[in-house]
This record gives structure tokens, sequence and C-alpha cells, in this order.
């Protein structure tokens, strides 16, 4: 909104990962929790009971599956998991910043945005490709994994300077392209790329809607 309001453009990048909490390696959260946050001893045996000697199995109302130990993964719905999670990720902000755009994680929702003149559009296509690019390469070297399919960017501007936003892909390595979009669900909120929340308040009026005809069928 800032940048907006100073006449600049803005892109924002939603990442989206292939079952991020479930990828967490166990030996490699445990080492960078002594590493980057100097965490030890009591400590770390703690985090290591916490996370080691879990097992899953599948059940069917006749029979069960073989027990097998759970060695990648936080438990999801916990209070721990998310923030286990963020200080697993916590280098990829800094990879992100490194590239002179802005990091924001929720849990495993990550994005980056940046700005612009709107005469420097290409420079910042070409940066955040380059960026998404890395961050790519980093998830995989820390066995999680980037779904370029699902990841979204769109870019902001004020009405009247819509005609100046890139249209073009932004491009991910040798072969995959990340189509430009109109509108994205970030965290529950829909964006335009006008900023009018047009298409949040579609979304609301639709689901008011869906309840009162539901709660009218009731009667």
């Amino acid at each position: 909104m800032l940048a907006l309001d100073s006449g600049d453009i803005a892109v924002l990048t939603l990442l989206d990962l292939s079952a991020a909490f479930d990828s967490v390696d166990h030996a490699t959260l445990l080492q960078r929790l002594q590493i980057s946050y100097g965490l030890g001893g009591s400590v770390i045996a703690w985090f290591a009971s916490y996370l080691n000697s879990r097992t899953q199995y599948v059940r069917l109302p006749a029979t069960r599956s073989t027990e097998l130990a759970v060695l990648y993964g936080v438990t999801q719905g916990s209070v721990l998991g998310p923030i286990l999670f963020l200080l697993y990720t916590a280098d990829l902000l800094q990879l992100v910043r490194r590239h002179q755009l802005h990091p924001h994680a929720y849990a495993d929702d990550t994005q980056i945005y940046g700005s612009c003149r709107p005469s420097d559009a290409d420079v910042l296509q070409q940066c955040v490709s380059v960026c998404i690019d890395d961050v790519s390469q980093w998830m995989m070297s820390n066995r999680l994994q980037l779904n370029p399919a699902k990841t979204e960017v769109l870019w902001c501007a004020s009405t009247r300077r819509q005609h100046q936003l890139p249209t073009g892909p932004v491009r991910v390595g040798n072969t995959t392209v990340l189509p430009a979009v109109t509108a994205v669900r970030d965290l529950g909120i829909y964006l335009n790329a006008d900023v009018s929340m047009a298409a949040h308040v579609t979304a609301t009026v639709r689901t008011c809607f869906c309840g009162a005809t539901t709660f009218s069928a009731t009667f």
C-alpha cells in the first residue's frame, strides 16, 4: 500500500510447499537448533525426545498395518509444529533478503514481495525470478518441495497504473513459468491487482448468501 501510494508498483509472490510440515528432517532440525540458535544440553535432548520415537500405521476395521518409525515431519495441530517449522526455514528468509526483496512467513505460508518504479518493472521481474529459483534450490537441499503449479504471482498498482504492470510470466529455472494472476487468496483475504478488495467482498457476499440459503431451507 505504501508503494502504491508513492506511485510505484508492487509484486507479491505466494509460495506453495508440498506437504511442508511432513517434510521436516529431524536430524537437520536438531542440528540447526544447535548451530543457528545455540541450543544444547538438556534443551536439545528435550526437542529430540519430542521428535523421536513416533510411529505411524494404517488401521482398517478388521486389521492394521505394521508400525513404522516417523523420521520426518513436525506434528500438525500442535503448538510447537509451526514454531519448529519457522526455525527450520529461517535461513530462507535471509536468502530472500539477499535479493533485495522482502519475505513474510506464517507457518508454512511463505511470501516474497517488492516494489519499484513502473519503468523498472522488468528488472524487478527478473529479480523475483532469480530469487524464486534460488528458493527452489534451497528447498530441495533441505528436503522441502516447492510446488510451482500452486505458486502465484500478483502484480499490484493503482487503477490508473494498471496498464504499466508486466503481463509476461515469471520464469523459474529453464522450464517453469508462473503466470501473473489478477487476484489471490492470502491467509484468508482476497487481494486484487488494483487493491480494491472487490474479490474479497464478492467472496464474503457469496458465503453469506449460501449461509442464508441453507438457514432458510431448514425452516
